[in-house]
């Protein structure tokens, strides 16, 4: 199902070497900390079978300060001391509100944590994490709603309905010509099924003839609960493509039809990358003091523990349904921990017209940024 990435595969820092696993994860154990807690339980089913509970000695350090190692940690018993140029400066108790959060997040580690007594930690490779918590929020969408990126004109011809979209409006006519060019006409028979939930993401859609229908798979309709009508001019399954999440939907042919499709590569070089208007802490800080927002994207336990002081909270699986509380006048510097769900956010607020930038690198951009902790401002 989930490869694990390489950084993951990689041996670590050789302190790592002193730790021993323990038991296999849990969803009980994994629900114990944020931002897990907010995972659907069917996607911490499949996290906890890549990690596991690990055990260190008293007096033995979990991470040095400085290190760089891409690990999400967290305290599960026992007791820590955090030391900062070899002076104490926290000690933190397993199953306090401390210890739900991630032990030192940021990289690179600020501080040197020790075990003051037997210890177990969790510990995640943060790519992985991310990815995880990416496809999380990315599943959550309503599939109604890629009704409203692309909708007929009252034409037949599928081409001018096409650049008629915001998205369009920002493609240099370079690119155009090269996606016109690269679309694959596929034929398609009624009752086939196009992209099925839960598969990895290969191609973007554009229906020429025909309708499809959208329906999603719960734990309570294993047969998929009907979500849409998709007709020309529509697209899908970009999401899954800019997000590298998996489908979050099944579309199936309703009527005999025809599609265009792009392959991935093409979709992310020619229509993505040009939406996607990236910026560094300097160009980010000239945005917000000519009236712009911050705009995290993450979930609101990772928000209340470390944030850019005052941004506006809207979580990636939330952006379509809170678009109309969005200052369409304000520029917005949307951002996450890396960029990966940041990137997915600003394509939909700039295909819906809206003026948005991608903060490169996220939180870990490093100096400039004014963070702050417990902070929560929502729409």
């Amino acid at each position: 199902m989930w490869t694990l990435p390489a950084t993951a595969r990689t041996p670590l820092h050789s302190i790592w070497k002193d730790m021993a696993e323990d038991t296999t994860a849990t969803v009980q154990v994994l629900r114990m900390f944020a931002p897990l807690d907010n995972m659907k339980r069917e996607n911490l089913a499949a996290l906890a079978k890549k990690v596991s509970v690990k055990s260190l000695s008293a007096g033995k350090a979990l991470f040095a300060q400085g290190d760089t190692d891409k690990r999400t940690v967290w305290l599960v018993s026992g007791r820590v001391e955090a030391l900062e140029n070899d002076r104490v400066i926290a000690t933190i108790r397993s199953g306090t509100p401390e210890a739900r959060n991630p032990l030192f997040p940021n990289l690179p580690r600020r501080a040197t944590v020790r075990a003051i007594e037997d210890i177990s930690f969790l510990s995640i490779d943060s790519d992985l994490l991310d990815v995880m918590i990416t496809w999380d929020q990315t599943g959550s969408y309503e599939v109604e709603e890629l009704q409203a990126q692309l909708r007929s004109v009252g034409s037949d011809d599928w081409m001018t309905t096409i650049l008629q979209t915001n998205a369009f409006h920002r493609i240099p006519p370079a690119n155009i010509q090269a996606i016109f060019q690269r679309l694959q006409r596929t034929p398609c028979r009624a009752g086939e099924v196009v992209i099925k939930q839960g598969d990895e993401g290969d191609y973007f859609y554009i229906i020429v003839s025909g309708k499809c229908t959208v329906t999603r798979e719960t734990p309570l309709s294993r047969e998929g609960i009907k979500l849409a009508e998709l007709n020309v001019g529509d697209t899908f399954g970009e999401e899954a493509l800019i997000a590298e999440a998996k489908r979050n939907a099944t579309v199936t042919m309703l009527t005999d039809g025809v599609l265009m499709r792009l392959n991935k590569q093409d979709f992310r070089e020619l229509m993505n990358e040009p939406l996607l208007q990236w910026v560094d802490v300097e160009q980010a800080r000239a945005i917000i003091e000519r009236g712009g927002r911050w705009l995290d994207v993450r979930l609101p336990s990772e928000h209340q523990t470390l944030a850019i002081e005052g941004a506006l909270n809207v979580p990636l699986y939330l952006i379509r349904l809170k678009l109309s509380t969005l200052d369409r006048a304000k520029p917005y510097v949307v951002y996450c921990d890396t960029g990966r769900r940041s990137s997915a956010a600003a394509y939909i607020l700039v295909e819906r017209g809206l003026e948005a930038y991608v903060l490169r690198g996220g939180l870990g951009a490093g100096a400039g940024l004014q963070l702050a902790r417990g902070g929560s401002e929502k729409p």
